[in-house]
Protein backbone atom coordinates (compact mmCIF):
# COMPACT_ATOMS: atom_id res chain seq x y z
CA UNK A 1 0.00 0.00 0.00
CA UNK A 2 1.65 3.61 -0.80
CA UNK A 3 1.64 6.10 1.79
CA UNK A 4 0.28 9.76 1.52
CA UNK A 5 3.67 11.23 0.87
CA UNK A 6 4.21 8.46 -2.16
CA UNK A 7 0.93 9.60 -3.47
CA UNK A 8 0.87 13.90 -3.31
CA UNK A 9 4.74 12.75 -4.70
CA UNK A 10 2.91 11.59 -8.56
CA UNK A 11 0.95 14.95 -8.10
CA UNK A 12 3.27 17.91 -9.70
CA UNK A 13 3.07 18.69 -13.06
CA UNK A 14 -0.49 17.34 -13.35
CA UNK A 15 -4.23 18.35 -13.39
CA UNK A 16 -4.25 17.31 -9.29
CA UNK A 17 -1.45 20.35 -9.30
CA UNK A 18 -3.42 22.62 -11.00
CA UNK A 19 -7.20 21.75 -9.06
CA UNK A 20 -4.75 21.94 -6.13
CA UNK A 21 -5.83 18.34 -4.68
CA UNK A 22 -4.56 17.02 -2.54
CA UNK A 23 -4.47 13.31 -0.81
CA UNK A 24 -5.31 13.41 2.64
CA UNK A 25 -5.91 9.49 4.47
CA UNK A 26 -4.92 6.33 2.95
CA UNK A 27 -6.74 3.04 4.67
CA UNK A 28 -6.89 -0.90 3.87
CA UNK A 29 -9.73 0.25 1.10
CA UNK A 30 -10.01 3.81 1.19
CA UNK A 31 -8.28 7.07 -0.09
CA UNK A 32 -9.53 10.66 1.02
CA UNK A 33 -8.92 13.82 -0.58
CA UNK A 34 -9.86 17.35 -0.58
CA UNK A 35 -10.08 20.43 -3.60
CA UNK A 36 -10.67 23.94 -3.41
CA UNK A 37 -13.83 25.14 -4.81
CA UNK A 38 -12.78 28.75 -6.37
CA UNK A 39 -12.00 30.25 -10.24
CA UNK A 40 -9.74 27.09 -10.78
CA UNK A 41 -12.74 24.79 -10.55
CA UNK A 42 -15.69 27.30 -10.86
CA UNK A 43 -18.44 27.05 -14.39
CA UNK A 44 -19.23 30.17 -15.65
CA UNK A 45 -22.28 30.73 -13.04
CA UNK A 46 -19.28 30.42 -10.62
CA UNK A 47 -20.50 27.40 -8.40
CA UNK A 48 -18.28 24.16 -8.38
CA UNK A 49 -18.14 22.50 -12.32
CA UNK A 50 -19.29 19.25 -13.06
CA UNK A 51 -15.55 18.49 -15.12
CA UNK A 52 -13.69 19.33 -11.72
CA UNK A 53 -15.88 17.04 -9.39
CA UNK A 54 -15.28 14.33 -11.90
CA UNK A 55 -11.92 14.91 -12.13
CA UNK A 56 -11.65 14.90 -8.33
CA UNK A 57 -13.23 11.25 -8.16
CA UNK A 58 -11.45 9.71 -10.66
CA UNK A 59 -8.29 11.60 -9.12
CA UNK A 60 -9.01 9.65 -5.68
CA UNK A 61 -10.48 6.76 -7.22
CA UNK A 62 -7.74 5.83 -9.51
CA UNK A 63 -5.24 6.64 -7.31
CA UNK A 64 -6.86 3.99 -4.78
CA UNK A 65 -6.18 1.20 -7.24
CA UNK A 66 -2.72 2.32 -7.46
CA UNK A 67 -2.31 2.79 -3.86
CA UNK A 68 -3.65 -1.08 -3.65
CA UNK A 69 -1.48 -2.39 -6.54
CA UNK A 70 1.63 -1.39 -5.06
CA UNK A 71 4.75 -3.74 -5.69
CA UNK A 72 2.35 -6.64 -7.37
CA UNK A 73 3.43 -5.49 -11.16
CA UNK A 74 0.25 -4.57 -12.21
CA UNK A 75 -1.13 -0.78 -12.57
CA UNK A 76 -4.84 0.39 -13.24
CA UNK A 77 -6.25 2.59 -15.56
CA UNK A 78 -9.91 4.49 -15.46
CA UNK A 79 -12.84 2.28 -18.15
CA UNK A 80 -15.82 4.23 -16.55
CA UNK A 81 -16.96 6.61 -14.53
CA UNK A 82 -20.18 8.65 -13.73
CA UNK A 83 -21.39 10.60 -11.32
CA UNK A 84 -24.74 12.09 -9.63
CA UNK A 85 -24.35 15.45 -8.36
CA UNK A 86 -27.09 16.28 -6.07
CA UNK A 87 -26.16 19.82 -4.59
CA UNK A 88 -24.15 22.79 -5.73
CA UNK A 89 -21.22 24.30 -3.73
CA UNK A 90 -20.04 28.34 -4.28
CA UNK A 91 -16.69 28.05 -2.17
CA UNK A 92 -15.02 26.31 0.21
CA UNK A 93 -13.51 23.05 0.25
CA UNK A 94 -14.52 19.60 -1.07
CA UNK A 95 -14.30 16.09 0.22
CA UNK A 96 -13.60 12.76 -1.09
CA UNK A 97 -14.11 9.71 -0.03
CA UNK A 98 -13.20 6.94 -2.33
CA UNK A 99 -14.24 3.00 -1.22
CA UNK A 100 -13.16 -0.39 -3.10
CA UNK A 101 -16.43 -1.78 -3.11
CA UNK A 102 -15.14 -4.48 -5.65
CA UNK A 103 -11.68 -5.82 -6.16
CA UNK A 104 -11.33 -8.53 -8.89
CA UNK A 105 -7.96 -9.88 -10.57
CA UNK A 106 -9.04 -7.77 -13.89
CA UNK A 107 -11.16 -5.00 -12.47
CA UNK A 108 -11.73 -2.49 -9.16
CA UNK A 109 -15.22 -0.31 -8.85
CA UNK A 110 -15.22 2.44 -6.42
CA UNK A 111 -17.80 4.27 -4.98
CA UNK A 112 -16.49 7.79 -4.66
CA UNK A 113 -18.70 10.09 -2.21
CA UNK A 114 -18.13 14.14 -2.25
CA UNK A 115 -19.00 16.18 0.36
CA UNK A 116 -19.09 19.95 1.82
CA UNK A 117 -17.50 21.46 4.66
CA UNK A 118 -20.82 20.87 6.18
CA UNK A 119 -20.81 16.83 5.29
CA UNK A 120 -23.20 17.09 3.17
CA UNK A 121 -23.35 14.87 -0.16
CA UNK A 122 -22.65 17.22 -3.13
CA UNK A 123 -21.80 13.97 -5.47
CA UNK A 124 -21.92 10.61 -5.33
CA UNK A 125 -19.73 8.63 -8.37
CA UNK A 126 -18.35 5.55 -9.31
CA UNK A 127 -15.45 4.60 -10.96
CA UNK A 128 -14.31 0.87 -12.67
CA UNK A 129 -10.88 0.63 -13.32
CA UNK A 130 -9.15 -2.56 -15.31
CA UNK A 131 -6.05 -3.98 -14.02
CA UNK A 132 -3.08 -4.56 -16.19
CA UNK A 133 0.07 -5.88 -16.21
CA UNK A 134 2.77 -2.32 -15.88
Amino acid sequence: MMTIDELNALCPGTLMEHLNIVYTEVGEDYLCASMPVNHTTWQPMQILHGGATLALAESVGSALSVALLKDSGFTAKGMEINANHVRSVKSGMVFAIAKIIHRGNLSHVIEITIKNEQDKLVSVCRLTNMILKA
